[in-house]
């Protein structure tokens, strides 16, 4: 209770701080700012595939419901859109088919249009008829996710009002570990292919072969907050490096640790008049971070109960720094995007033989790694030779947010933090597309399940080249 009671003070001192801060808005030159937030229900049917694991299962029971949270800003000159939805992951077909939709009703050009999957592995799949990243043909629920995301859009523009805008910084390191592990234990180490990596993903917790985590973390939760001009709470973005936490039961759907962040937020943030807070929680640089702490054997959970438990932390930190920042009137917006080409990799006939040999040799009801990575790499290989991955930063005053349509890891987002020109960035993974995990070269060298054909698709040094071209475009935006 004493816990919950500082937050209701700090609540109190920052509202009356707006209030006070509203009473000089009419002195400051220039257009008034402005933002507006809605949500948009994205819940899937009965019957639909979940794909998070292995095998697709049917959605048999929805836990909690999926959304599509809108944010939209105006500086008075430029509109800035960002939408971030409650599903595994988008192709770009989809994306952009939402993006003409919104263009059309608000007039806000693409490269201003950021949508994003927070990558719950307990939503159904948003992939399309052939379940590859590359196809037109869209299926009857992707029709219904572009709509809903273009409504959403819409109502958050039909919710515009004055407002004042803060960014902040936040921190919570005791849930995020890299599942990326060297180990002593060769059995460990075998991938699909009949080779022997140097790195496993997710180890069995507590073993002895555990030597060290084969790269960083990044504890970090930057935000952006908006409320009305007098004070009222609009929407707050937030971005953390975290992959989805899970325990969910078989067939049930579910926004994971996402969801639950925003309706703590939600519960905290709340407006005396008819328009919703929107909370909102994107998924930052998260392909080799998960919670698992691999050192220790931790004790069995309830399902549900170990994503409760990271959601109540998170949002806890996200509420006392919020307590903390600087509200301000006037906050100049901009952003580009630019297309990327990436050479997809295709699979040796060494590789699709031997896949081919051990699928034989096992029982025809037998749903093998081997098995499914040939289907993967079968699919690769007579598929296209390359795609072109949209990649986007959005200036919002002397910050700005990058976005990536991968499963990024940290690395790269901790060096686009190190050399962003801004004062403050965080990156948005799996936003404007989905095409898989993408390592560092350095990672590519060790081998492992995010890196393997199949999981990964584009070259191998695709990230350097993506850092490359969001530094070039930020640059550009900063001066």
């Amino acid at each position: 209770m004493a816990s919950l009671s500082v937050f209701n003070v700090t609540r109190v001192v920052g509202l009356v701080t707006a209030l006070l801060f509203s009473c000089t808005l009419h002195a400051d030159e220039g257009p008034m700012f402005s933002a507006g937030a809605a949500t948009s229900n994205i819940t899937p049917p009965l019957g639909e595939s979940i794909i998070g694991g292995w095998q697709p299962f049917p959605a048999k029971h929805i836990h909690d419901e999926l959304h599509a949270r809108c944010l939209v800003l105006d500086d008075g000159n430029t509109k800035l859109v960002i939408v971030i939805c409650d599903i595994l992951g988008m192709p770009r077909e989809l994306i952009d088919s939402a993006k003409r939709r919104i263009t059309e009703t608000i007039n806000v050009p693409d490269s201003h249009i950021l949508i994003s999957a927070t990558h719950t592995h307990s939503a159904t799949t948003a992939r399309g008829v052939q379940g590859v990243m590359w196809e037109d043909e869209q299926t009857e629920y992707q029709k219904f996710l572009a709509a809903r995301i273009a409504d959403g859009v819409q109502r958050a523009a039909n919710n515009l009002e004055p407002a004042i805008i803060a960014w902040g910084s936040a921190a919570e390191p005791t849930e995020v570990f890299n599942r990326r592990w060297e180990v002593t234990d060769p059995a460990m180490l075998m991938n699909p292919f009949g080779e022997t990596d140097k790195v496993r993903m997710n180890p069995p917790s507590g073993s002895g072969a555990l030597v060290r985590p084969a790269g960083p973390t990044d504890p970090e939760i930057g935000f952006l907050s908006v409320k009305s001009a007098t004070g009222q709470p609009i929407a707050l973005l937030a971005n953390y490096s975290l992959h989805y936490v899970g325990g969910v039961p078989a067939g049930e759907v579910s926004a994971d640790y996402f969801g639950y962040v925003c309706r703590h937020m939600e519960q905290q943030f709340i407006r005396n008049d008819d328009v919703p807070f929107v909370g909102m929680l994107t998924n930052g640089t998260s392909g080799d971070i998960n919670n698992i702490n691999f050192r220790e054997r931790g004790p069995r959970r309830k399902p549900y109960e170990k994503m409760k438990e990271v959601a109540r932390k998170v949002a806890d930190q996200i509420i006392k720094a919020e307590a903390m920042v600087e509200y301000k009137n006037t906050m100049a917006l901009n952003a580009a995007a630019i297309d990327l080409d990436l050479k997809l990799r295709k699979p040796t006939a060494e590789t699709l033989a031997y896949l081919e040999k051990v699928s034989a040799e096992q029982p025809a009801d037998n749903r093998s790694k081997e098995k499914i990575y040939l289907e993967r790499l079968t699919k690769l290989k007579d598929g296209p030779t390359s795609i072109t991955a949209r990649l986007q930063v959005l200036k919002i005053g002397e910050q700005s947010i990058t976005a990536i349509p991968f499963e990024t890891f940290v690395e790269i987002g901790l060096e686009l933090k190190e050399r962003t020109p801004f004062a403050q960035t965080f990156t948005i993974e799996l936003a404007n597309g989905w095409y898989g995990y993408l390592p560092t070269p350095a990672q590519h060298l060790l081998g492992g399940y995010e890196t393997w054909i199949g999981t990964n698709f584009v070259q191998k040094d695709a990230s350097e080249k993506i850092v490359a071209a969001l530094l070039e475009l930020s640059t550009k935006l900063k001066d």
